[in-house]
């Protein structure tokens, strides 16, 4: 029986060299590099179920700033256990509303808003009384692919739109324009596939709860 054909690093790097039709070793000591390129501009623009990581923790007490979940890309949604049990929401705000809003950190309260501190950390307001049980939902770049690495969720699901991406890369390397046109043209393919797909999942009412009046 013929074993069903799957990526890995390892054949993807493989199929790079392949398609791109180089075998010097200038070329190839470059596949890594478009690999990590392709990779960091998908988790910037997929956004579906595959990409979509949930962590969980507690609020620091009486401190405003709290660490985003590592290989952080867009908060989806946040939320928190109040002191009665009750799951609660909060939501989005500029940095500048944040402080308007709760200008004294010192004070504490039950949040109700939060803002990007940074990239690696989130402000709350009104600071956290108490450490409360959170759980936040987020877009994340996957662990980079690498040869301890060898499989992510694009190269189980979505190895066409991996192959494509890195020959974008692979061909704007070699100055061949042509080529970067034909590679991108079927990149964009998989990438309106993928968004199509989450479209037509229903029950997703997330883009409603991040919005409060």
């Amino acid at each position: 029986m013929t074993t069903a054909a799957a990526m890995t690093y390892d054949s993807l790097v493989t199929d790079i060299v392949t398609y791109a039709n180089r075998s010097d070793a200038d070329f190839a000591n470059q596949v890594p590099r478009f690999i990590m390129l392709c990779e960091n501009k998908l988790a910037r623009g997929v956004r579906n179920l595959g990409y979509l990581k949930y962590a969980t923790g507690n609020f620091p007490v009486a401190n405003p700033t709290f660490a985003k979940p590592s290989r952080w890309r867009q908060t989806v949604s946040f939320n928190y256990t109040d002191p009665t049990g009750k799951r609660t929401f909060i939501y989005p705000r500029s940095y500048d509303f944040c402080r308007s809003y709760w200008p004294d950190p010192s004070k504490t309260d039950l949040p109700a808003y939060y803002a990007d501190y940074d990239y690696e950390h989130y402000f709350i307001v009104p600071t956290p009384a108490l450490g409360y049980a959170l759980e936040i939902s987020y877009h994340e770049r996957p662990e980079p692919l690498s040869t301890a690495q060898q499989t992510s969720w694009t190269t189980q699901y979505a190895p066409q739109l991996l192959l494509y991406g890195c020959m974008v890369e692979a061909m704007t390397y070699l100055k061949n324009t042509e080529k970067v046109q034909l590679w991108k043209g079927l990149c964009d393919e998989e990438m309106k596939g993928l968004a199509g797909e989450e479209a037509e999942r229903a029950g997703d009412d997330r883009a409603t709860q991040r919005v409060q009046a």
